[in-house]
């Protein structure tokens, strides 16, 4: 897996004709305003959702979702995920910490807006993630998703870690323990619809300042071909 976190990629006029849409979730104001603004400039149309947004995500399309973690918002994140239409939706959160997310992991978070919303960190956040809303799906072989890792390393340290990216080749992760590359073990993680995995691994690269690193699974341990498997599955989806 690259150390780039996401790929940066121009983005589109605002001119250009919506081809995707994303639903905020009982977003009001500035809040409102700079997703809005943001989503746009990759040619994303957003569509404000309040009090129906639970029946409207079962019934309507939408390549993406907004919604703030907050109580509540767990009946939101279901109705999306068990729609037939909106099974595979990017899900985004607002609010929190990945630490916090894990509560709703289940529900498989793509991606976290910290507030304050700022329009340079969220048109960051939407610019690494905006192909896979657009479903430019063979360009974009990375899945943002968050959830708990967990990494027994061959000394036998253990240790937890939240996932940013997922590829069929290795995992981006961020954790507050000290990693170095090199060190190799097996890690362990669920994901939606993929039961809980164990795979071997090693660490390709970290980065210091932001606590997060890399591993690249084990090309001799056959089970990384269900966790690509996963991914197949749900790029087609």
């Amino acid at each position: 897996m690259d150390k780039a976190l996401g790929t940066v990629v121009m983005p589109t006029l605002s001119s250009k004709k919506a081809s995707a849409r994303v639903a905020l979730i009982d977003m009001k104001g500035p809040a409102s305003t700079t997703l809005s603004e943001c989503f746009r400039q990759f040619g994303i149309e957003s569509v404000l959702l309040n009090g129906d947004a639970a029946e409207r995500l079962k019934k309507e399309k939408f390549e993406a979702c907004v919604v703030k973690l907050a109580p509540g918002s767990e009946t939101v994140m279901e109705s999306a995920r068990t729609s037939p239409s909106n099974s595979r939706i990017v899900l985004y959160a607002v609010g929190g910490s990945a630490q916090e997310a894990m509560s709703y992991s289940k529900y498989g978070i793509n991606a976290i807006f910290q507030e304050p919303l700022e329009r340079p960190s969220v048109l960051k956040l939407v610019r690494a993630t905006q192909m896979l809303v657009l479903h430019e799906l063979r360009r974009y072989v990375r899945i943002p998703v968050i959830t708990e890792i967990s990494f027994v390393m061959s000394d036998g340290r253990k240790v937890t870690a939240t996932s940013i990216e997922v590829s069929s080749g290795g995992m981006s992760l961020r954790s507050a323990e000290d990693i170095t590359i090199g060190q190799s073990g097996e890690i362990s993680f669920a994901l939606l619809t993929l039961p809980r995995i164990w795979v071997r691994c090693a660490v390709s690269w970290r980065n210091g300042i932001g606590k997060t690193f890399g591993i690249r699974f084990d090309n001799q341990d056959e089970r990384r071909f269900r966790i690509k498997e996963w991914i197949d599955a749900y790029l087609e989806g």
